[in-house]
């Protein structure tokens, strides 16, 4: 048992290969509780991402730039000023009337006085990027999670057991944005994925086939790592209150990309029985993935199993790719480039271009234009 104090988690460090969600970076204005450490020492936490049918919900552009408005306004009135910006001001009075010794300490080092903000600001800019406020339960505590249980036990409330910051084989352990854009889609496209069965490559913590379940007849949602099967499992078991009785079932199975076959060893806890197999090939029309495109080996890997497995279906098949396009600076181009964005495209342009005589692949791009129903930023380089 290891114990983590909240002291510790206030003065948390992160090493150079550690990579950070889009949660954490980016979240609902909902506490995030650490409800436990996993089997390899990292902390899971459980969010709360509401689906917002009523997209005026929202909060748009117009809103931020109004806010902001507000806000200029507000300083140029002269609005009250909180007591530390009256404090700085007094000493920005003193600077003009008695000079640079006014500023000095009492070992005669400069206090920079920064410009004065009003209290009003610090409301406008939680309407430009919400603040992620952990919130740390120690053992015997486990009635904090009262309030909230009752908060969210309705209908549209998607609760999501992640992490927010690991090394970079575990990133599917993190919710990332082209989840929430894919399950923007779904929830869009209701009636298109109505009763059908649907494979998820990649799936992570399950939030896009959670959403996926509850239209579609039948989801598998797959990935590898049975710490991460786990924590999937356990985020399906969590969100039963949004499929609709009779429907929707979500099942986690272990799909290796670097392997030519299904795991089928009865040993597994997330292994396919052969009426699976044959139920997937049978029936399966719509395949997804999200945030997937990281590692150039892996897209390959990826699209060797895609091919495979659609060689193998026994109807037409429609893929979604949701990705987001990361920028990165290299020492070796000099400049910022997207690698591992370029190789996925080289790639799908291989498969269009596939000469097969059983199989022809069309790849159509998706305007996003369609409503957003989970709050998130969508950046243009989704």
């Amino acid at each position: 048992m290891v114990d983590v104090t909240e002291k510790e988690m206030d003065n948390c460090t992160f090493k150079s290969d550690t990579v950070l969600s889009d949660v954490h970076l980016h979240c609902p204005n909902k506490r995030h509780l650490m409800v436990r450490l996993n089997a390899v020492g990292q902390p899971v936490f459980l969010s709360y991402f509401k689906i917002l049918w009523n997209t005026e919900d929202l909060p748009s552009e117009k809103h931020v730039r109004e806010a902001v408005t507000e806000r200029e306004r507000q300083y140029r009135s002269g609005d009250e000023l909180c007591d530390q910006d009256r404090n700085n001001l007094k000493k920005e009075r003193e600077l003009n009337s008695e000079g640079v010794e006014a500023l000095l300490d009492d070992d005669g080092d400069l206090d920079v006085v920064r410009r004065p903000r009003r209290a009003s600001d610090l409301e406008a800019e939680d309407l430009l990027r919400d603040k992620v406020y952990p919130v740390i339960l120690m053992k015997g505590k486990d009635d904090a999670f009262e309030d909230e249980e009752q908060e969210c036990a309705c209908s549209d409330v998607v609760k999501i057991e992640h992490t927010m910051a690991t090394p970079l084989e575990d990133v599917g352990k993190q919710v990332w944005r082209a989840a929430f854009l894919l399950a923007d889609y779904i929830l869009f496209k209701r009636d298109t994925f109505r009763c059908c069965s649907v494979l998820e490559l990649g799936g992570g913590t399950g939030i896009t086939s959670i959403i996926m379940g509850t239209v579609a007849k039948r989801v598998y949602c797959t990935d590898v790592g049975e710490d991460l099967l786990a924590m999937c499992e356990q985020n399906v078991a969590l969100n039963k209150h949004l499929m609709e009785p009779g429907r929707g079932e979500v099942k986690v199975k272990e799909l290796d990309w670097l392997k030519d076959e299904f795991c089928t060893d009865p040993e597994d806890p997330y292994s396919w029985s052969e009426e699976e197999i044959a139920n997937l090939h049978d029936h399966c029309t719509v395949i997804m993935a999200a945030d997937v495109f990281y590692d150039d080996d892996l897209t390959d890997a990826l699209f060797r199993t895609l091919y495979r497995i659609t060689h193998n279906l026994r109807h037409s098949c429609t893929v979604y790719l949701a990705l987001e396009k990361r920028l990165n600076f290299t020492l070796r181009h000099m400049d910022v480039t997207c690698e591992a964005y370029s190789h996925f495209r080289n790639t799908l342009n291989d498969l269009e271009n596939l000469q097969d005589r059983k199989m022809k692949y069309t790849v159509e791009p998706i305007k996003l234009d369609f409503c957003q129903f989970l709050v998130y930023e969508r950046i243009e380089q989704l």
